[in-house]
């Protein structure tokens, strides 16, 4: 089972593709794919409802556009070189601790939306993720072990960056290059947790076709759990909050490739996750 939003921009409709590939309506359980919907057991209720076979079938789903799968999150956090060889790509050692910093959550668009070249950018790169959905309120969670039972599940997140300003402009805080409009493609679908192995999956990315990044969620730093009850030892999380967990080696940051200009096209997935695809176009 995965969840999954479909339409226009701004009034997409929460649906569930069930194991064989059929994708069914979730309006009659919910107006959203949101925090409230994942707090109030949202998750098990789309089971429930696709084992009574009460959901009817979304005859168009194929010529729809596919949204985020999860709505208005509230927050967006980020853990920096999370993985050694993207940490050493950089001329920086692995991290102690997380690094955490935030995109604004307007960032958040659709798997196959187009990604904006904003104004003045000329370092765009790309950043192939495991994102984290939060399911339930977690604050001070007593070990990594409790993590699991806050999260709702995961998908495919592409942590784009403006690099100049993300180094030049923002004098040691990442933000400014992180928080341009269009610079969270997330999806195409969320995947519940208990249907992931979240440290055995395989990560890549392609930039016109031509291989950039490939490597496994095995060589994060701080695995998935470790992150969720870090980050609840300063804030609380939110259900329907993101993390994106960090991106492994092969960016262009690293010297190796060519930053993004309009009309490439960004390619990447997550085992088990999904695949997306983006092209660059000039902000409007």
């Amino acid at each position: 089972m995965e969840l999954m939003r479909l339409g226009p921009a701004g009034d997409e409709r929460p649906c569930v593709r069930d194991n064989y590939g059929v994708v069914r309506d979730l309006t009659s359980l919910t107006d959203d794919i949101d925090g409230a919907f994942l707090a109030a057991d949202g998750i098990a209720r789309a089971r429930e409802a696709l084992a009574s076979g009460g959901l009817p079938v979304v005859t168009d789903a194929d010529s729809l556009r596919i949204g985020a799968p999860i709505a208005r999150p509230q927050a967006v956090l980020c853990i920096g070189q999370n993985y050694a060889a993207h940490a050493a790509e950089t001329n920086d050692p692995p991290p102690i601790k997380p690094i955490l910093f935030f995109k604004h959550p307007n960032t958040v668009v659709g798997p196959h939306d187009d990604v904006h070249v904003p104004r003045g950018a000329d370092k765009v790169d790309w950043e192939v993720e495991l994102g984290v959905v939060i399911g339930r309120r977690a604050r001070y969670l007593d070990s990594p072990a409790d993590a699991a039972a806050v999260i709702a599940g995961y998908a495919v997140s592409n942590d784009v960056s403006e690099r100049r300003f993300q180094m030049d402009e923002s004098l040691g805080q990442w933000s400014k290059g992180k928080c341009c409009e269009t610079f969270n493609p997330l999806g195409p679908t969320l995947v519940p947790a208990d249907a992931v192995s979240e440290q055995d999956l395989r990560l890549w990315s392609t930039v016109n076709g031509e291989p950039r990044q490939d490597s496994l969620t095995a060589d994060m730093v701080f695995p998935v759990v470790e992150l969720v009850w870090h980050l609840s030892q300063f804030m609380v999380l939110e259900p329907g909050d993101l993390i994106n967990t960090g991106t492994p080696q092969g960016v262009a940051l690293s010297g190796r490739f060519p930053y993004l200009v309009a009309g490439d096209v960004m390619e990447l997935g997550v085992d088990g996750l999904g695949t997306q695809r983006q092209r660059l176009v000039a902000a409007p």
